[in-house]
């Protein structure tokens, strides 16, 4: 019998943490500009997207990642129509994001075109999502795009890669002070924001520094056994809402096939456990 072969991430080595996952092939391998770009084919996992090293996602459970980066701040906000993603070149937010009957217009903006090519080429289930003529596509560095935005976007999903590299900029106040800008009144950004396990002083800072710049910032999580320590956060920055201030059962109904969403979730997600409530979250 043959050994099957092992993509391991080394992602905290000084501190012995490491992910591993057996595959079949290589599917995909091309350097960009920005990075290295990488699709398995798994053994466990089906198709998995590797950015410089780095799990990005898995047709297993990426939805759990997806879901709650795009529904939990579109059913927080009462009359979401026009959003921004930034980064997400693989195509799951915006895919999730147009379920909505109410969107008029989702941008993407993405630096690496490498990134949705590759994905577009490997990832049926976002392809549909492509090709939406309700999404534009700007390949951009996001921090310049989004600094000549004023009070436009209702939501905005940030679906960054760790704040290492291109994406260190996107965790700085700068940043977070231009998505304040860039959202309409009653806007609503979400912001990928780490493991609460791995990163618990990063999340901190977080909330602490975007509690300067929001009038409501809270952490969220999810579950995804891809990602180290299994959980993944965001940062729910509001200009007015609170995570539960709008959602309603019917349109929450209105969309179909949620694999992990529900309401019971979206309420469940804000409570946290007591080792980051300590910390002053």
């Amino acid at each position: 019998m043959t050994s099957p072969l092992w993509f391991t991430e080394d992602f905290e080595p000084k501190k012995g943490r490491r992910v591993q996952v057996a595959y079949d092939a290589v599917l995909e391998s091309r350097q960009s500009s920005f990075q290295k770009i990488e699709v398995f084919q798994t053994i466990p996992y089906g198709k998995m997207l590797v950015l410089d090293g780095v799990i990005m996602l898995t047709e297993f459970d990426h939805f759990a990642y997806h879901e709650m980066m795009a529904h939990v701040p579109l059913n927080a906000h009462p009359h979401p129509k026009r959003v921004l993603v930034i980064g997400g070149g693989d195509g799951g937010a915006i895919t999730e994001i147009l379920k909505h009957p109410g969107i008029e217009e989702v941008v993407l903006c993405e630096i690496d075109k490498d990134v949705i090519e590759v994905c577009k080429e490997h990832f049926d289930e976002f392809k549909g999502a492509f090709s939406d003529k309700r999404l534009s596509i700007i390949v951009e560095d996001a921090s310049t795009y989004i600094e000549s935005i004023s009070d436009y976007f209702d939501v905005i999903c940030v679906d960054s890669s760790d704040p290492i590299g291109p994406a260190e900029v996107l965790f700085q106040k700068r940043f977070y002070t231009h998505l304040f800008q860039a959202l309409s009144p009653e806007g609503i950004a979400v912001t990928q924001s780490e493991s609460m396990y791995y990163h618990t002083d990063l999340i901190r800072n977080l909330v602490s520094q975007n509690q300067e710049i929001f009038p409501v910032t809270q952490y969220y999580y999810t579950v995804i056994p891809t990602y180290p320590s299994g959980t993944i956060g965001f940062s729910f920055c509001s200009k007015k809402w609170k995570p539960f201030d709008q959602l309603n059962s019917s349109r929450i109904a209105q969309i179909k096939n949620h694999r992990y969403y529900n309401e019971a979730i979206h309420r469940g997600s804000f409570a946290l456990p007591e080792f980051l409530v300590g910390k002053g979250l």
